[in-house]
């Protein structure tokens, strides 16, 4: 009985288009009950403008919570404590590493960030990410973002768009996409939710994107990009 209950439930949830990642929690919630942070339930009518009038705070805080999504009621949101003078302040990677006499792209799949450091060892930049899901049910596999070491083989611009994804169409918007393996790439987007929600590609906020292609990048080749879950 158990396991038709189970198996039902799976039925409606792929009728209704249900997913996991409909239900999952965000990064926010489950960093701020620490120290550092104070939890916010989101009530009817706010938005990050709302909440947020400084520009620079408002930054802050979407990149602390890795969404860049509009908010919505009952959605947990983390509030830092202490803002400080800009997000490099929030940085969940050290400023400084190995020289490696390269620079080079580490994405972390556990902090949903990526971290840009020069060939010095010095951090550049980091910001939010959101990987492949477990699971996409529209392809019936998961689809997770592979790790390990790769390099940027290919980019495509502000204008990059997806050749698979919609399913049957493609075309979706994939703004300063940089390829590392096969058809994973690494590509700004609107829609980077605070939890996994992708087919496997890392997706960045797009000013994120377009810094890392068009200054980070800009005429090197093959810039390494490590990926770790």
């Amino acid at each position: 009985m158990i396991r038709v209950q189970a198996f039902l439930i799976v039925v409606v949830a792929l009728m209704f288009g249900w997913s996991a990642s409909a239900y999952a929690k965000s990064y926010g919630a489950k960093i701020c009950s620490t120290p550092e942070y104070s939890c916010y339930k989101v009530k009817k009518g706010d938005t990050w403008e709302k909440l947020f009038p400084d520009d620079n705070q408002r930054e802050i805080a979407r990149k602390v919570n890795r969404m860049n999504i509009k908010l919505r009621s009952g959605m947990t949101i983390a509030i830092p404590n202490e803002f400080g003078s800009s997000f490099m302040d929030h940085s969940p990677f050290p400023y400084r590493t190995a020289a490696s006499g390269d620079k080079f792209i580490y994405v972390s799949l556990s902090d949903f960030a990526f971290a840009a450091y020069d060939e010095h060892g010095n951090l550049k930049r980091w910001g939010p990410i959101s990987s492949g899901k477990s699971y996409c049910a529209d392809i019936g596999r998961s689809c997770r973002t592979p790790s390990g070491e790769f390099t940027i083989y290919s980019k495509r611009g502000p204008n990059c768009k997806s050749s698979k994804y919609p399913l049957g169409k493609g075309g979706a918007p994939m703004p300063y996409c940089m390829f590392f393996k096969g058809g994973y790439a690494m590509h700004g987007s609107y829609r980077v939710p605070g939890y996994n929600d992708s087919y496997g590609c890392v997706r960045l906020f797009v000013d994120d994107a377009k810094w890392l292609d068009t200054k980070f990048t800009k005429g090197e080749s093959r810039v390494p990009v490590i990926i770790r879950r």
